[in-house]
C-alpha cells in the first residue's frame, strides 16, 4: 500500500508542476474539446443604442442573404460621402469598406477570423478594380489564414459589414473602437464614432503604448489601450484554467484586445506573478487571440465613444475597468 500511495503522490506532483508550466492553464484541455463556460446571457452585453457604430437589431439577426455576404464581388470600387464620415470606399453595390485597428498594414496581415469573419465578411480580392476617385496603385491583396485572397487599400484588409444592408450604409463606423470605414488612401474616415483623432491624457491616442494606464477620476488608475479606451473584465470569465463567458454576440459590444507585445506596454505590473504566467495571449476556442492581464482576458466596449470614456463599467454587475495589476475597479473577486 505504501508503494501505491507513494506513486500516487508522485503521480499528483508531477500533474502539479505540468499544470504551473502551462500557461494560465489553456492548453488543458486543447482548445478543440475546451468547455468555454456559459454564454454571457443578453442582459449582460451592456445596452449601447442603435446609432452610428452600434447599429442593428438587439438580436443581433442579419437578413439572409446579406449584400455584404463574402460570396459578393468587389467590382468597380468608388468613393462616396457618407454624413459624418466624410469620404469612404464602397464597393459595386454602394456599400461601405472598412478596416480594423487590430489588422497591420505593413506587411498586410488580417486578424478577423472565425465568428469575427461573419461580422465582417473580408472583401474578394479578385474582380475588384479601381473606379473613380481610386488610385489603383493603392489596391492590393493579402492571403488569409484560408487561402483565400482579401482585397487591401492602401496596405490594410478591407471588409464589409454584416449589419450594413442598404448602399450608404455606415453602421460600422467606430464600433469597438477599432472598426473605421476606410478613405480612398486607406487610412480611418475621420468622422463619427470613437476614436481616430481622439486625445488621451495629453497624447494622441495613436501615440499610446499598446497598453498603459491613466488615473480616471472617479476610478482611479486603471488601464487604457492604444486609442486610449478603457479595458475591462468579465467577471463570468475564469482565470485559472483560462476560459472565456463572452462569446458570439457578446463580442461585438465588447471586442477582445488582440495581442500586445509585453514591451509596447507601460505600468502593467506583473512581477509578483509566476514568470510567463502573469501576461500571456489566451488562445480562444473560436480562434481568436486574445490578451490577459494576470490570466484574466482583456477587452474594450463598444459603448465607449471615446478615449477616457467608462461607459462600460459595473454593466450587468458583471463588467468592470481592470487595474494594472488584473483587480477589477469596484468589484470583488471570488
Amino acid at each position: 500500500m505504501k508503494t501505491s500511495w507513494r506513486s500516487a503522490s508522485l503521480v499528483a506532483s508531477a500533474a502539479a508542476v505540468l499544470a504551473l508550466t502551462t500557461a494560465c492553464g489553456q492548453d488543458s484541455p486543447p482548445a478543440a474539446s475546451q468547455n468555454v463556460g456559459a454564454t454571457a446571457a443578453p442582459g449582460d452585453y451592456g445596452s449601447i443604442g442603435t446609432g452610428n457604430g452600434v447599429g442593428g437589431t438587439a438580436s443581433g439577426q442579419q437578413a439572409s442573404p446579406s449584400p455584404s455576404s463574402p460570396s459578393n464581388p468587389a467590382g468597380k470600387l468608388s468613393v462616396a460621402t457618407a454624413e459624418e464620415v466624410g469620404k469612404v470606399v464602397t464597393d459595386s453595390l454602394g456599400l461601405t469598406l472598412y478596416r480594423f485597428d487590430q489588422d497591420t498594414e505593413q506587411p498586410p496581415k488580417s486578424n478577423c477570423d472565425g465568428d469575427c469573419a461573419k461580422t465582417w465578411p473580408p472583401v474578394p480580392a479578385d474582380d475588384a478594380e479601381a473606379g473613380e476617385g481610386i488610385d489603383k496603385s493603392l489596391l492590393g491583396s493579402v492571403t488569409r489564414a484560408d487561402g483565400t485572397k482579401q482585397l487591401t487599400v492602401g496596405g490594410w484588409p478591407a471588409y464589409r459589414y454584416a449589419k450594413d444592408v442598404n448602399a450608404g450604409d455606415v453602421k460600422g463606423q467606430g464600433v469597438g473602437g477599432k472598426w473605421y470605414a476606410l478613405a480612398p488612401d486607406g487610412k480611418k474616415a475621420q468622422g463619427g464614432g470613437a476614436g481616430g483623432g481622439e486625445k488621451a491624457g495629453g497624447e494622441e491616442a495613436g501615440a499610446l503604448p499598446g497598453l498603459s494606464t491613466r488615473n480616471d477620476p472617479k476610478l482611479g488608475e486603471i488601464v487604457i489601450d492604444k486609442n486610449g479606451m478603457t479595458v475591462y473584465r468579465f467577471m463570468k470569465d475564469s482565470q485559472w484554467p483560462m476560459k472565456t463567458a463572452c462569446t458570439g454576440d457578446c463580442l461585438e459590444k465588447w471586442p477582445v484586445i488582440a495581442p500586445v507585445d509585453e514591451k509596447d506596454t507601460k505600468g502593467i505590473d506583473l512581477q509578483g506573478s509566476t514568470p510567463n504566467r502573469g501576461y500571456v495571449v489566451f488562445d480562444r476556442p473560436d480562434g481568436i487571440k486574445q490578451q490577459t492581464i494576470d490570466c484574466i482576458p482583456i477587452y474594450t466596449f463598444a459603448g465607449d465613444k471615446k478615449a477616457g470614456d467608462t461607459n462600460g463599467q459595473g454593466v450587468g454587475g458583471t463588467w468592470f475597468a481592470i487595474r494594472p495589476d488584473g483587480k477589477p475597479v469596484g468589484a470583488s473577486e471570488k
